[in-house]
């Protein structure tokens, strides 16, 4: 009869790695994802800037059957674009995706609602390829915390829960990245894998994420690693070329079908921006990667003597500098851009935990512990406030910005939030201060603290941010009999929203219309269109915003 008993580097008898509690942290960690991914799904409508333009894209989708000949033939599908965007932005795989949804959940949710969960399962396929990343590179157990890290991230939150085809991209560049990691020990799998991985990255915002796979495969390419391995070198070259024939039909179609679309949106995607713009995602990340920039900061140092001969680090190393430049180079001034930096960070961050100093795990804990507890602290005070009038600074305050006197009481909305901070009073008296307990820590605060906010805040914030009230009350006031409708200083956004809400397309300063709605800006004169114009609707969004809607009819 054999034993096997675990030996350490030296071929010395090592002590056995403790399974008792696997099973539990298993279920931890489907627990946390599972809240984290569905929390601020639904409930709201969709917010500007960055939700007007893809609701108002899949509504023109609904409008325009997929099975339709004329829908494809004009470019709907192959070039959508959205009312207040008259040029193509991106190719069409997310908002795809999302008017499946939109389709298929239409009997339950409204149609934002029902798109909307189709970012949950984009971002599940990722928190999954993350979690894959970390136990390949690393060892077993390690896939944990890097999902923990990863839902941990203060700025992917928010980006996670928004209608908006970075998040399909963000799910291609973790497939990718995936497949580099794996494709030492699966040359097979991984070669699918950057194929679907790279296809889905391109089809979802364009060159900009599938420039940085390519780079960075190519940089794997020639490490030693790599290199000297036939089959790990063949798969990522066919992963590469696979993609292809995916990547020049959908650019075929789109400029045989929609060709000033095509032209358009190829100019702007070779656009060069600023150097300055690399100092922007630096400031950036000091805040949106955190916990798992330090984390990352502390392998780099720790592992240093190894760091450019690991293929570990060099792969983490080379996707996260492909990334940063091209990032810098390509896009534009939004947190929303530096999402892919955050993968090779968290995959590098994972695995440096264990080495991390017992006082610095601690503070970091510590720090966690403090940040989410005043933020849940922050929001049971405001929700109070809004509910009873006292704090009477802070009442004031929140209902100039939300524009809201008061705030109805939601017993199921209620009983959540209490569980929840519940839940992490509970992981505060009994956490244990560990290396591996700082980020599920974190994680947890993260995660209550988010359910909290959108629990006890989302009436708050949904009066604050929605057009729906405004915009449906102004197609009840339109005249059944119309030509068209022109518009003055209305906002893209805006014109998403009312194409949405309203059902209404408008025509810039189109003189040739009989209605005319115009935005008033805060702080400058009311426009006046004229003596043959007569007032017949007017409205303003909230309080706080001081957007004013005024509505002429030609007499």
């Amino acid at each position: 009869m054999q034993f096997f008993i675990d030996h350490d580097w030296q071929e010395n008898m090592a002590t056995p790695r403790a399974k008792v509690g696997e099973r539990a942290k298993t279920h931890l960690l489907i627990l946390l994802c599972a809240i984290w991914l569905c929390v601020g799904l639904i409930g709201h409508s969709p917010w500007k800037p960055l939700e007007s333009q893809s609701i108002s894209i899949i509504q023109g989708l609904i409008d325009h059957p997929f099975l339709s000949l004329q829908s494809w033939t004009g470019g709907h599908w192959i070039a959508p674009i959205s009312a207040g965007h008259p040029a193509l932005d991106t190719p069409p795989l997310f908002y795809w995706a999302a008017t499946g949804f939109a389709h298929a959940f239409s009997f339950l949710l409204p149609t934002h609602d029902a798109a909307r969960l189709s970012v949950g399962a984009w971002m599940l396929v990722t928190l999954l390829m993350m979690g894959l990343s970390g136990r390949e590179l690393w060892n077993p157990g390690v896939g944990r915390q890097t999902n923990f890290i990863f839902i941990g991230c203060l700025g992917l939150v928010v980006s996670a829960h928004t209608l908006m085809p970075e998040v399909a991209a963000l799910t291609g560049i973790s497939m990718a990245f995936y497949a580099l990691a794996l494709v030492v020990r699966k040359p097979l799998r991984a070669m699918w894998l950057l194929c679907a991985g790279l296809l889905t990255a391109f089809l979802s915002t364009g060159l900009l994420p599938a420039a940085t796979i390519i780079s960075a495969t190519i940089g794997v390419i020639f490490l030693p690693a790599i290199r000297q391995q036939a089959a790990a070198k063949r798969a990522l070259i066919l992963g590469l070329l696979l993609a292809l024939p995916g990547i020049l039909l959908w650019c075929w179609l789109c400029q045989s079908w929609a060709a000033d679309l095509w032209t358009g949106w190829w100019y702007n995607q070779q656009n060069i921006q600023s150097p300055s713009m690399h100092l922007y995602f630096i400031r950036t990340l000091a805040w949106y990667a955190w916990p798992a920039l330090p984390f990352a900061f502390w392998g780099l140092w720790r592992f240093r003597q190894v760091v450019l001969h690991t293929y570990r680090f060099q792969l983490c190393l080379i996707f996260f500098v492909c990334a940063f430049l091209l990032i810098g180079f390509f896009s534009d001034r939004s947190e929303v851009n530096a999402l892919p930096l955050l993968v090779p960070l968290t995959a590098l961050a994972a695995g440096s935990i264990e080495t991390l100093k017992r006082g610095a795990a601690g503070a970091l804990n510590w720090f966690g512990l403090i940040l989410f507890g005043l933020l849940i602290a922050i929001a049971w005070l405001g929700w109070w406030a809004m509910l009873n009038g006292t704090p009477v600074k802070l009442y004031h305050r929140l209902s100039y910005l939300s524009g809201l006197q008061t705030i109805p009481f939601n017993v199921l909305y209620g009983v959540i939030a209490v569980a929840v901070t519940l839940i992490w009073l509970s992981g505060v008296v009994r956490s244990k201060h560990s290396n591996r307990s700082s980020a599920t820590n974190w994680a947890i605060g993260m995660t209550c603290a988010w359910t909290v906010f959108m629990s006890l805040w989302l009436p708050m914030i949904e009066a604050a941010r929605t057009y729906q009230p405004i915009f449906e009350d102004l197609r009840k006031h339109l005249p059944k009999q119309r030509h068209c409708i022109s518009s003055h200083n209305i906002g893209s956004s805006q014109a998403d929203l009312l194409h949405y809400h309203a059902g209404i397309h408008l025509q810039p300063d189109n003189s040739a219309c009989d209605l005319l709605l115009i935005e008033d800006q805060p702080g400058k004169r009311h426009a006046l269109p004229g003596n043959d114009w007569q007032l017949i609707w007017e409205g303003e969004q909230s309080r706080q915003s001081k957007e004013f809607f005024r509505l002429f009819q030609r007499h």
